[in-house]
């Protein structure tokens, strides 16, 4: 017995360039009507963004009004977070780049989702680290905290790299006190170490260290000075302890004492941490002792990297708005679309290679195939 298949003898060309439009018509029209929904916790975000910018614009009126010049050239957005590029404070080189686009409110709304993905809930306690080198920086975390009414145990550095709060007479401790009096902020630093070299400043003159030592006394906190880098992770980690279990370290810049030394501290990326490095890559440093705990991690570090994955300028001339950038909303495929462009194709392939109607179009012949045992031979 012999089956019939019927088998296309030659494919017209606009068979293959129907096929092709309707394909490539379908992928455009996928990526364009892309739906755009709101990520969750969208109002956090929004929320803190705009508390941000609020505690901006006061830091920077206070700044002006403390008789400290914005150097337009440097800090384009006049901002009044960006320093000069050295100071009798200033404890180490810095990216201009770096700080230029750290003042940005929307910063804010990254904290918020970093800390959400953490596991955070409002009123929990919090570990948290802060660098004089990105004030900026700071007061995004600040205001994430305070928006998701959390209970931060602050632990600052006094002195900052270039282009960060290296005014003597206005360092990020200033800042701080100054935004908590004002009541923007609940909260602010119990402890701070003077940061730079060893945690203990020794790059800097006398004179810088005495103005460090004088900044601390007058915002009344808590002097971090122990005679190793150990003993100075062992101060800040009974003070973190000290209340409550943190359910979360957050912390911003590459301190000594917070990420640890170089080359290792380069391995720690910028965003949430939940384990510790390998063997043989390991110093010791508050985050690695909170992996350590089981403590997950928000490092801050990076700022261009981040930047850039959220869409966000680098080096913004004028002031960032509130809701830029994909920290807010993210796009997603409409899958009605995609299903029906898909079941489109499927169809016209079918229509094609197999339809009756299609093997006309494609002037198919019969073509025999014996399945039987076969004939004999003459």
């Amino acid at each position: 017995m012999k089956k019939i298949y019927w088998r296309p003898q030659g494919t017209p060309l606009f068979a293959f360039l129907v096929i092709a439009i309707v394909a490539i018509g379908g992928l455009i029209s996928v990526e364009h009507f892309r739906t755009v929904k709101k990520k969750p916790h969208y109002v956090e975000r929004v929320d803190a963004s705009r508390l941000t910018l609020e505690a901006m614009e006061l830091v920077r009126n206070e700044r002006l009004d403390r008789g400290i010049p914005i150097d337009p050239q440097a800090d384009p957005t006049g901002s009044g977070l960006i320093g000069a590029f050295v100071t009798s404070v200033t404890s180490e080189a810095g990216d201009l780049e770096a700080k230029q686009t750290s003042v940005n409110p929307n910063f804010a709304g990254i904290v918020v989702e970093l800390l959400r993905e953490a596991g955070v809930k409002d009123g929990d306690p919090v570990a948290v680290s802060f660098s004089g080198s990105f004030p900026a920086l700071n007061i995004a975390a600040c205001s994430a905290m305070t928006t998701l009414h959390l209970r931060p145990t602050i632990i600052s550095s006094a002195s900052s790299s270039q282009w960060g709060a290296n005014s003597s007479d206005f360092l990020w401790i200033d800042m701080e006190h100054f935004l908590n009096g004002k009541g923007i902020f609940p909260f602010r630093s119990v402890a701070a170490s003077m940061g730079g070299k060893h945690d203990r400043a020794t790059e800097l003159t006398e004179k810088g260290r005495e103005q460090i030592i004088q900044a601390i006394n007058r915002n009344g906190l808590t002097l971090i000075k122990s005679a190793t880098i150990h003993e100075d992770i062992d101060h800040r980690m009974a003070i973190y302890f000290s209340k409550a279990r943190p359910k979360v370290y957050l912390n911003v810049g590459g301190g000594r004492a917070a990420a640890g030394i170089r080359p290792f501290k380069r391995l720690l990326k910028s965003g949430l941490l939940f384990s510790d490095l390998p063997a043989g890559q390991r110093t010791d440093s508050v985050i690695r002792r909170f992996l350590k705990e089981g403590v997950p991690v928000i490092h801050l570090v990076e700022v261009k990297e981040l930047a850039r994955q959220y869409r966000m300028p680098m080096s913004p001339t004028t002031m960032p708005k509130v809701g830029e950038g994909s920290v807010y909303y993210q796009k997603s495929y409409n899958l009605w679309l995609t299903g029906a462009i898909l079941l489109a194709i499927i169809l016209g392939l079918y229509v094609f290679a197999r339809s009756d109607w299609g093997f006309r179009v494609l002037q198919a012949a019969p073509h025999q195939t014996d399945v039987g045992p076969p004939e004999p031979m003459i």
